[in-house]
């Protein structure tokens, strides 16, 4: 079984980040990506390392963690861990999220 399970928006979301990036440089954009899915991985092993973000959502059923300027928002209770979304922190995560 795959240790993670990225959904629809968060695939999205990663190739989003991908193209951003690579629109300056395609090494730099490569690497933030692994980046990511590094950290998926690691969460998928010890999924209560994120922590809750009040200030963003009210959801009590998911946990956040940072990759440079972008939050990995994921499930911890599911098996595999399911991402939901790789959000830049710039981005109106409040209103992405509802």
């Amino acid at each position: 079984m795959k240790p993670f399970r990225l959904s629809r928006e968060a695939r999205r979301d990663i190739q989003e980040v991908w193209a951003y990036i690579a629109r300056d440089s395609i090494e730099a954009a490569g690497r933030v990506r692994c980046e990511i899915r590094d950290a998926c991985r690691r969460l998928a092993h010890h999924p209560y390392s994120g922590h809750s973000r009040g200030d963003l959502t009210t959801r009590e059923d998911v946990l956040f963690w940072p990759v440079y300027s972008y939050l990995i928002i994921y499930r911890p209770d599911r098996k595999p861990l399911e991402i939901l979304r790789v959000l830049h922190g710039n981005r109106d995560v409040t209103r992405i999220l509802g």
